[in-house]
């Protein structure tokens, strides 16, 4: 092994011996262990191991045979798709090939977009949007809505990016990590799926609501929202997903919703309090400070999201 000294202390990189050896198999156990550690963060000795297993003369057979399998599959995987759909809508040999019917596009990309898209998160969306409106015309709470919906819906972005990455969120986690599209690109991919689809419905909701004197729009929330949002993704990358969006908000629940609370859970009472935290040019534009300053944290601390969580 390579030994290097940065700023930040000594550390070390994988050399062409050890590569060597590791892909014989003939590595001592605490080197191997200490190189498989290594490379899930470092992709240039990844890249240096991955060379010298293909050249191996064991290992690079099997993985030209691997692939040769595989693009083979691919090549078959359309016509077991054609059969499977046949014989899944006849009722005739259901379940013989294993593989599901094909999605329609749009299928696809609601799956792709991640969990959060696909579970309880979206239900939860759907009900708070809907249930506003509700409450508003159907129970006769008229304006006095708006406020609750307001100091509700910059959070509720948090807990879709909490379910849309990370270990306890996601099946395909370690596989989705490991291909080239993983890490923060996809966080990022699946963040903004969130976003597409709660931002609409949330200020759609609040733009039907009726209008209480004083108070904000129905769009006041977006930017606090948003800064909520890349503070919860750079606070994950230290913490891990579900800490950081849990911790964010658990500091707007103390910070602003308690505060704003204090002279009436609901109602004019509820609205002037909530006002300060989004009403003017003035605050605005600290929520905006405050989404630039994450998005750039979150740009420094990109490659943490390389690494494997573990529990």
């Amino acid at each position: 092994m390579r030994r290097v000294r940065s700023g930040l202390g000594p550390t070390w990189h994988v050399g062409g011996e050890l590569a060597a050896r590791y892909a014989a198999g003939t590595a001592a156990e605490s080197d191997a262990w200490s190189l498989e550690k290594h490379v899930e963060a470092c992709g240039a000795c990844a890249a240096v191991v991955s060379s010298a297993v293909r050249a191996g003369a064991e290992t690079g057979p099997l993985l030209a045979g691997i692939r040769a399998a595989v693009l083979e599959r691919a090549v078959q995987e359309p016509r077991e798709s054609a059969y499977a759909d046949t014989t899944i809508s006849t009722g005739t040999g259901a379940g013989t090939t294993g593989v599901p019917p094909r999605l329609s596009r749009a299928a696809r990309v609601v799956w792709a977009a991640g969990p959060a898209l696909r579970g309880a998160w979206l239900v939860a969306l759907a009900v708070v949007a809907l249930g506003a409106v509700a409450l508003s015309y159907g129970a006769g709470l008229g304006a006095s809505v708006r406020p609750l919906l307001l100091v509700t819906a910059p959070v509720l972005p948090l807990a879709g990016v909490a379910l849309s990455y990370g270990l306890h969120a996601d099946p395909l986690y370690e596989i989705a990590t490991s291909t080239p599209s993983g890490g923060l690109r996809l966080l990022l991919t699946r963040a903004a799926a969130v976003l597409a689809v709660s931002v609409p419905a949330l200020t759609l909701a609040g733009a039907v609501l009726p209008v209480a004197a004083g108070g904000p729009g129905a769009a006041a929330w977006l930017l606090p929202g948003l800064a909520l949002t890349l503070a919860a993704l750079a606070l994950g990358s230290f913490a891990g997903g579900r800490r950081g969006a849990a911790a964010v908000g658990a500091a707007w629940l103390a910070f602003v919703v308690a505060p704003a609370a204090a002279g009436g859970p609901a109602g004019a009472a509820l609205m002037a309090g909530a006002a300060p935290y989004f009403a003017g040019p003035a605050v605005q534009s600290g929520w905006a400070a405050g989404a630039a300053a994450c998005a750039l944290l979150l740009a420094a601390r990109r490659r943490a999201f390389d690494h494997l969580q573990t529990p």
